[in-house]
């Protein structure tokens, strides 16, 4: 179908087996795997092919006769959330998990509109491209007049950064804001709904108190705050089994959506809420039931997939592997001009690339460039966030210390024979006076870009700026590891 497209379309590789943190293409060529947050536990576990392979043996069919895997299930995901998160609601996928979320939020007090994020995505459902402004603002559709925008709380690139005194408290003033200019329209708020890390809105982790402070506001406006943990659960963090318990003990989700890594590629998801708000859904008189949620096969690979991560440690794995990657990466930053900011929390970091350190100027054609030449090397690496000039770290949780020390030295690699070429290209029409590069010939960049990897057509900014290094930092007020 022309609307999907394949990663490094430009070029593709044809992956025909998986092990652990590890891809292999019909050549036998062995890839690192930095993309797949899907194979959370590893592509291929051996305890969790056997546990599929056993249950698919003795029975799988529809999930409305009773079976013991479902309820186990449900009791041990719950045990690893707050006391009033206790009824589990099983799909097949983030997208339906998210869908319904919606469904259960908007019949729990009668209310219809949604508050989401800028550049936030939650799913291919219909439902959900409404509340996606990553897919929304991309094509023909425009915004629902009930879906509402806030801004990404973006302490790098955002409307509040990081040296303003409270970004936290202004991120939340401006959800505020669209709650009163509903209510004074003759709207009413039936849900927030926010990444507990923004993952495609460029790995953006929110600063600490802002969603306590969401949380209030929505409460009081009569909705509920739901947590799309689809992308960040798991103990991806590190610190913690879900990133929305990384921001406080006093915020608690009142609707936790869960996918990918559930199945460490089976097809399982989860709707986990409080009992108040299933009882409304309930009292609606539509029944819901999923023909294939919480299956036996499912739950089984489900079970083992939480099994893995506790007997592995996979949790305090991503914590020692996280920041080690983490204060490598810091040593990138300090020593190459291209990249402006790191930031992240366990295995879920971001390589914020820009072209100004001032301007913060996305690097978007560079981090093309970027992912295309770590193919080469045998990294496989994606690019993200409203700009695409984030790279993003998001591996299996297998991820070892040698792995990050061997992404980091072939990006080390690539990023000095960038700033190389591009200071050699600038060289002769530049004072040996200036202090500092603040123009590369648009010939000279379109030539060093043009080496197989695709310079994107997406770059909002044409504009060519230097690079240039920001002698100021600030302290961030971003969560930090």
């Amino acid at each position: 179908m022309p609307s999907c497209k394949v990663f490094f379309a430009a070029d593709p590789i044809k992956i025909v087996r998986a092990q652990g943190q590890y891809m292999f293409d019909e050549k036998g060529e062995q890839y690192l795997d930095c993309i797949n947050n899907v194979a959370h536990v590893g592509h291929c576990h051996p305890e969790v092919v056997k546990a599929a392979q056993k249950q698919m043996g003795l029975l799988n069919t529809n999930s409305r006769f009773l079976h013991d895997n479902i309820v186990e299930y449900a009791k041990r995901l719950s045990a690893t959330l707050p006391d009033k998160l206790s009824v589990c609601y099983f799909t097949n996928s983030g997208s339906e998990a998210n869908d319904l979320a919606l469904r259960l939020a908007r019949q729990f007090r009668g209310h219809q509109d949604v508050i989401t994020l800028d550049h936030a995505y939650h799913g291919h459902l219909s439902s959900l491209i409404e509340i996606s402004p990553y897919k929304f603002q991309k094509g023909k559709d425009v915004k629902k007049e009930f879906v509402h925008v806030a801004p990404a709380p973006d302490t790098y690139r955002g409307k509040y950064r990081e040296d303003h005194t409270d970004p936290a408290s202004a991120y939340a003033d401006e959800v505020k804001k669209i709650i009163d200019e509903a209510h004074n329209s003759g709207r009413k708020i039936a849900a927030f709904i926010a990444e507990s890390m923004q993952s495609c809105g460029g790995q953006i982790i929110p600063p600490a108190g802002y969603f306590q402070k969401v949380a209030e506001y929505v409460h009081r406006a009569g909705g509920v705050f739901i947590a799309d943990e689809v992308q960040v659960g798991f103990g991806r963090v590190g610190t913690h089994f879900w990133s929305f318990q990384m921001f406080g003990e006093d915020f608690v989700p009142d609707i936790v959506t869960m996918g990918k890594p559930m199945g460490n590629g089976h097809p399982v998801a989860c709707v986990v809420t409080t009992k108040e708000i299933a009882e409304a859904f309930s009292s609606s008189g539509m029944e819901y039931f999923n023909t294939y949620g919480g299956n036996p096969v499912s739950s089984a690979v489900g079970l083992a997939v939480l099994d893995v991560i506790e007997n592995e440690d996979l949790q305090g794995n991503a914590t020692r592997v996280g920041n080690y990657l983490t204060k490598l990466l810091n040593k990138q930053k300090a020593k190459h001009t291209l990249i402006g900011d790191i930031r992240g929390v366990g295995l879920f970091i971001g390589i914020d690339l820009v072209k100004d350190h001032q301007e913060r100027t996305p690097a978007t054609a560079e981090a093309q460039h970027i992912i295309y030449k770590m193919k080469e090397k045998l990294v496989l690496l994606s690019a993200d966030g409203p700009h695409r000039n984030v790279l993003k770290i998001k591996p299996p949780m297998c991820f070892t210390e040698e792995d990050a020390k061997f992404m980091v030295d072939q990006l080390d690699e690539i990023l000095t024979g960038l700033e190389e070429a591009f200071g050699a290209k600038t060289e002769s029409v530049i004072s040996e006076n200036t202090p500092c590069r603040t123009k590369m010939p648009e010939e000279a960049h379109s030539e060093l870009l043009s080496d197989g990897s695709p310079d994107p057509k997406e770059n909002p900014s044409r504009k060519r700026n230097g690079l240039c290094t920001d002698k100021h930092s600030l302290l961030s007020k971003r969560l930090k590891t």
